[in-house]
């Protein structure tokens, strides 16, 4: 009997791998010379064939380097190692605030999305929002719920596809929501364009701030996410922006981050306001001029009464 089929292990190819990881191939090269992994097979053609549980490893590391540890330092660790570090890295859901979602009504969530009833999922966030309106809804259960998701996937906990199903979850039900809204009419409503850079391909931070703008007066134009620089910039001026809040995950590089936004601060007239947000460690480690770093959600509201009395403006 032929026994090739067992003895030969499965592998991906190095187009498959970035697919996966969103590690590009030259990333995958460059960590192969320089830190001795990957350290890929090689397929009939003399082309790279990744073992599977390599690219497990890149999934652990990918997931780490999203939250802002260096290549350098993980790159090299064995499995166990990165796995501890990923624990430590997060401490989701202890860190939860117990207002409209306890650390119980939390773990029945993400269960509901680990077994993929996607439907009592989408009942019970609806469920939520009529008891609470919107305000609250997104503050004290999407706010820590989208958290946990993420620290749960940067355990290994979660699945890709996973995370991504919550999210179209989550858009419909906020879409829902946002329908209802009244849309701010009149020269004082604060007219704010949304949108992400090129590489951030996260939308669901961008539709809770819209949200919450939107509920707070607000005339919002969202482009959806990957705008490039220049088109935000043109953008802007077609609708008139006052504020052009931009929305970021650690997914983007830090230096990415912050040159992005000064090439942007530059090419937006001089009274539009420049706010960026979200989860990117980069925010809050170097201070952009022009350009305010908003922390959370949180500080949506103050930022806008900022705006308004005219403490904030450019």
């Amino acid at each position: 009997m032929n026994n090739r089929s067992t003895s030969i292990p499965l592998t991906l190819s190095i187009a498959a791998v970035e697919r996966d990881t969103r590690l590009s191939k030259d990333t995958l090269r460059v960590w192969e010379r320089r830190y001795g992994f990957p350290t890929p097979m090689r397929d009939a053609a003399g082309e790279r064939a990744y073992p599977l549980d390599q690219v497990e490893k890149l999934r652990v590391v990918k997931r780490l380097l999203d939250v802002g540890h260096r290549p350098g330092r993980i790159v090299p660790l064995a499995m166990d190692q990165l796995q501890q570090l990923a624990e430590q890295t997060v401490d989701q859901p202890q860190r939860v605030v117990e207002v409209v979602l306890g650390s119980a009504d939390l773990r029945a969530q993400l269960e509901l999305i680990r077994s993929h009833d996607l439907l009592a999922l989408r009942h019970e966030l609806m469920r939520l929002l009529a008891r609470h309106g919107v305000q609250r809804f997104i503050a004290e259960v999407l706010g820590p719920l989208s958290v946990a998701v993420g620290d749960a996937w940067i355990r290994g906990q979660m699945e890709i596809f996973e995370e991504h199903a919550y999210t179209e979850v989550v858009q419909a039900v906020l879409r829902g929501a946002l329908a209802a809204v009244p849309p701010s009419q009149g020269d004082d409503a604060p007219r704010v364009l949304l949108t992400t850079l090129e590489g951030e391909q996260h939308s669901l931070g961008l539709l809770m701030v819209e949200a919450v703008l939107a509920l707070d007066g607000c005339c919002c134009v969202s482009l959806g996410v990957q705008t490039p620089v220049w088109d935000i910039a043109l953008a802007a001026r077609a609708y008139r922006s006052d504020i052009v809040a931009l929305s970021f995950t650690a997914c983007i590089s830090p230096n990415q981050i912050i040159d992005s936004l000064v090439e942007l601060r530059a090419k937006l007239p001089p009274d539009v306001a420049l706010w960026a947000g979200g989860s990117a460690p980069a925010l809050q480690r170097r201070a952009v001029p022009g350009v305010l770093a908003l922390s959370g959600l949180d500080d949506l509201a103050a930022a806008l009464q900022g705006w308004r009395q005219g403490d904030l403006r450019p």
